[in-house]
């Protein structure tokens, strides 16, 4: 499967509240064309997931979801590997070894997502929301990654993974590809129906926020009709001054496959609720679709391609944690 004359793509989805269409269309949905070109890993990240607590019958379903959510968007498991970070063990062992040898308290607290998250609680959150950026750091150098395609609000964390690899390679000798980070120009952050200047997220509390992926297609429709607006009635793309009609626009650019341009020039003259209405329809039939491909899918087919996709995974994992053993003098 794995062909060593192409670059290594990784990336992987925490299977923590519902995936919306912000994480197909500013992740997922790039990950498609990469198939043909790059030896892809798609990882469900389960260890991460726990930082916060979680229910575990509602977590181990989500992570099978997760990979039919890869499936359904048109992810190949006979071209790319599907796993969960969980069945090998090489990703918290080597993320000890770079928490030791690597990382300093000082990157983690630059960490601006642990801020977010943790707030004022910052006392009381698990150790593991506070550390997992390392964790993800090894999740990518385990596998000589390339490139990383994330969303802009993970880049942070792939550059923390790239001054790692730097720093033990330094200090020990050669062991870590240099990752780099790959972002969608369009449609990396697409940001939450009620408040234009906050992210959507899975996580977030309000459904009108976002549209999940297992939206029935008129609920979402009726949460499209519903998305905030700017005042004025141009649809014109402009995220200083018009950034709700300018999100409405990105998303409804990335479902249709036509340039934002396109579309500003169709709906010269024309209101929001025309719009807001084709968009809606839009929405509607891609969740139709999206969903009848996912329903395709058993929790059986997801674990046998967990199963082997790990199996193929685990001896260049350990490869990767056992040179950085070595350099440590950990194996004797």
């Amino acid at each position: 499967m794995f062909d060593l004359k192409k670059p290594v793509i990784f990336s992987g989805i925490k299977p923590s509240g519902d995936l919306h269409i912000g994480n197909y269309l500013g992740a997922i949905s790039q990950w498609v064309p990469m198939q043909e070109k790059y030896n892809c890993i798609f990882c469900v990240v389960n260890y991460h997931a726990i930082t916060v607590k979680q229910d575990p019958i509602k977590l181990k379903q989500r992570t099978i979801d997760i990979a039919k959510i890869y499936l359904a968007s048109g992810i190949d498991p006979k071209k790319v590997l599907i796993f969960k970070q969980s069945d090998v063990a090489a990703h918290t062992e080597l993320a000890w070894l770079l928490n030791c040898a690597a990382c300093r308290t000082g990157d983690l607290n630059k960490m601006t997502q642990f801020k977010e998250k943790a707030g004022k609680n910052q006392e009381t959150v698990s150790v593991g929301l506070y550390d997992y950026p390392v964790l993800m750091a090894s999740d990518i150098l385990l596998y000589n990654s390339n490139f990383v395609p994330v969303g802009d609000d993970q880049v942070q964390h792939v550059e923390l993974a790239r001054e790692l690899a730097r720093r033990f390679n330094k200090s020990y000798g050669e062991v870590f590809t240099v990752p780099e980070v790959m972002i969608r120009k369009e449609g990396a952050r697409i940001m939450g129906l009620d408040d234009p200047k906050k992210k959507m997220g899975k996580s977030e509390s309000s459904g009108a926020n976002y549209i999940a992926l297992n939206d029935a297609p008129e609920t979402a429709k009726k949460k499209i009709m519903r998305a905030v607006t700017d005042s004025g009635n141009e649809i014109k793309f402009d995220r200083d001054k018009k950034p709700a009609i300018a999100n409405l626009l990105t998303i409804y650019s990335l479902l249709a496959g036509k340039s934002v341009k396109e579309l500003e020039k169709r709906y010269i003259g024309r209101g929001y609720g025309e719009f807001k209405n084709d968009l809606a329809d839009l929405v509607a039939d891609f969740l139709a679709d999206f969903q009848k491909k996912f329903n395709q899918y058993g929790d059986g087919d997801v674990k046998e391609i967990f199963a082997a996709s790990a199996k193929v995974l685990r001896p260049i994992a350990e490869e990767t944690l056992m040179k950085a053993k070595e350099k440590l003098g950990i194996l004797i």
